[in-house]
C-alpha cells in the first residue's frame, strides 16, 4: 500500500503573468497560494498544464516551484510538474524540483515522441531510478497523442516511487479497470473536474484541478465528500456545478480559468503565446456562468 501524497483536491495552479511584457507576478503567484491554502485546497500543483509549464524558460520553471515551497512552508504538499518529451531532461527537471524541497513531481506521458506503452514503461522506470521524490504520472491522452493502458499502470505501480497517476482520459471504463488492477499500490487521481465524484465513488483519492483556481472550497468538499463515501452529497455538489466545470473548458485550458480569474479581480494576465485571449462569445459564455453562481 502506498500512502498517497495528498487526499481530496490539489490546485493546478495558474502562473500569473505581470501586463505585456509577460513575467511572472511573483507578488501575485504569492497571493493566490496563501488565497489557495486559506481556501481548503489540499495540495499545489505547480509548473503543470494549467501554469503553463510549456511557455516558462528553465529558471522560471525553478524559481516558481522554489516561491511555492517557499510559500506553503508545509502546510500542504507542493508538487511540482517535471515531465518532458526527453526523459534526460525530465529527470533533470525533476532533480531541480528535488532541490527546491517539493513532495511530489507530476509527470506527463512524453507527448509529439508518441511512446509506445513498453516506451513508457522505460521511460518512468529510467526517471524513478533516478529521483528520490514520489511521483504521480499523469495521462493526457488529448493533449499528449499517447494513452496508457490499464496493463501499463499495472506495471508503472510495482515501481516504489510510482505513487500515484493523474487520469484524464475521460475513459471511465479504462480507468475501473486500471483501479481494479492496481489496487492500493497506485494512487489515481482524476484529471477532469466534472469526473471527481464517479472518479472517487470508484476508488480515486480525489482530484488535481482547474476549478480549485476559483472555487478551491467547493472542488474540496466535492472530492473529499465521494472519498468519505458522501457520494450523494458529493454528486449533488458536482451536478450543481458542472455547467462551470464545462464553461472552464469552453476553450484550451488555462485560456479560461485565468480568464474567469481576471473576472474576479485577480489581475493574472493572458497566457503566453501561442495560446489567445478568450473570443468575445466564450467570454459572455463565461461571465453568464460565474454570475449564475455569484462568483462576480
Amino acid at each position: 500500500m502506498k500512502k498517497p501524497i495528498f487526499t481530496g483536491a490539489g490546485v493546478a495552479i495558474v502562473t500569473p503573468f505581470t501586463g505585456d511584457d509577460l513575467k511572472i507576478n511573483f507578488p501575485l503567484f504569492e497571493e493566490i497560494i496563501e488565497y489557495q491554502i486559506n481556501n481548503g485546497t489540499d495540495a499545489l500543483v505547480v509548473c503543470g498544464t494549467t501554469g503553463e509549464k510549456s511557455t516558462l524558460v528553465y529558471e522560471e520553471h525553478v524559481e516558481a516551484i522554489k516561491v511555492a515551497v517557499k510559500v506553503a512552508a508545509g502546510r500542504v504538499p507542493v508538487i511540482a510538474g517535471t515531465g518532458s518529451n526527453d526523459t534526460k531532461h525530465a529527470v533533470i527537471l525533476s532533480n531541480d524540483a528535488e532541490k527546491c524541497g517539493v513532495d511530489g513531481l507530476l509527470m506527463v506521458t512524453p507527448y509529439y515522441n508518441k511512446a509506445s506503452q513498453d516506451g513508457l514503461i522505460e521511460s518512468y522506470s529510467y526517471i524513478e531510478e533516478r529521483v528520490s521524490t514520489p511521483i504521480i504520472i499523469y495521462n493526457v491522452p488529448s493533449r499528449t497523442g499517447v494513452n496508457i493502458q490499464p496493463e501499463t499502470y499495472l506495471e508503472l505501480s510495482k515501481l516504489p516511487l510510482i505513487n500515484g497517476a493523474k487520469e484524464a482520459s475521460g475513459d471511465i471504463s479504462a480507468f475501473s479497470k486500471s483501479i481494479a488492477l492496481c489496487g492500493e499500490n497506485l494512487n489515481f487521481y482524476s484529471g477532469n473536474d466534472d469526473q471527481i465524484t464517479v472518479m472517487a465513488a470508484l476508488g480515486a483519492k480525489g482530484v488535481i484541478s482547474v476549478l480549485s483556481n476559483i472555487a478551491p472550497k467547493l472542488t474540496h468538499d466535492i472530492a473529499l465528500l465521494a472519498v468519505n463515501g458522501n457520494i450523494k452529497e458529493s454528486a449533488k455538489l458536482q451536478l450543481e456545478y458542472i455547467d462551470l466545470c464545462n464553461a472552464l473548458f469552453c476553450d484550451v485550458n488555462p485560456i479560461p480559468v485565468k480568464a474567469a480569474m481576471t473576472m474576479m479581480g485577480w489581475d493574472v494576465g493572458r497566457c503566453r503565446m501561442p495560446l489567445s485571449p478568450l473570443n468575445a462569445k466564450n467570454t459572455e459564455y463565461l461571465k453568464r456562468i460565474l454570475a449564475k453562481h455569484n462568483m462576480i
